[in-house]
């Protein structure tokens, strides 16, 4: 499995962060970019409060993944490795 490296791709799921950064950071969180594969599955750690919220992933699919997907419609899923 390879990484993409695309800058175009990169920047477009960093803008889709960017966009939803706010929310993380209002409840002491955030969330970086770790890699994309070559089978477009975006890699996440979730940071600060984000890390061990018990909302968590329901804030990584229906936030996060979301906004994403909807600026690289590519993307297959986005996962969590914060605890790998």
């Amino acid at each position: 499995m390879g990484i993409i490296t695309d800058k175009h791709i990169i920047n477009k799921i960093e803008e889709a962060l960017t966009t939803i950064r706010p929310y993380l950071e209002s409840d002491s969180g955030d969330i970086n970019l770790v890699e994309v594969t070559d089978d477009m599955i975006v890699k996440v750690k979730l940071i600060g409060a984000c890390s061990s919220c018990n909302v968590s992933m329901m804030t990584l699919k229906n936030g996060v993944e979301v906004a994403i997907k909807s600026a690289v419609p590519e993307v297959k899923e986005v996962i969590d490795v914060t605890s790998l």
